[in-house]
């Protein structure tokens, strides 16, 4: 599922765009969608020193997104679509809601009937 992944990430990244720091994002200094606090936590997880989110590159922007939604959303057990909707929303509202988000849906549609609790499985 590494063509789907790679997909879905360059349509999310359309919407991402490149730098900014918006005194009303309170994200702060974000590059690509990838804040300065994830990129901190990503780097010093693999015990590198932090550095400026300006500086990130495409293998660390494409780990970042596989680590912190895709894996997180279990994008590769989703059929193709609907793990890209499902990993646009978590990028963007957060893994828990849009997992809730397709719980919801899905039980409207009577396929799922469990909890709706954001998590996956």
């Amino acid at each position: 599922m590494i063509a789907e992944f790679s997909r879905s990430l360059s349509h999310v990244l359309v919407h991402e765009g490149g730098f900014s720091n918006h005194p009303k994002d309170p994200g702060g200094e974000t590059m690509k969608g990838v804040t300065q606090r994830v990129y901190d936590t990503y780097r010093q997880s693999l015990k590198m020193p932090t550095q400026s989110v300006r500086g990130i590159s495409e293998l660390e922007l494409k780990a970042i997104y596989r680590r912190e939604y895709w894996n997180k959303i279990q994008g590769d057990r989703m059929a193709s679509g609907i793990s890209y909707v499902v990993f646009d929303g978590a990028v963007n509202s957060g893994v828990m809601q849009s997992v809730k988000w397709l719980q919801r849906a899905l039980q409207g549609m009577g396929l799922y009937s469990g909890k709706i609790d954001g998590l996956v499985g």
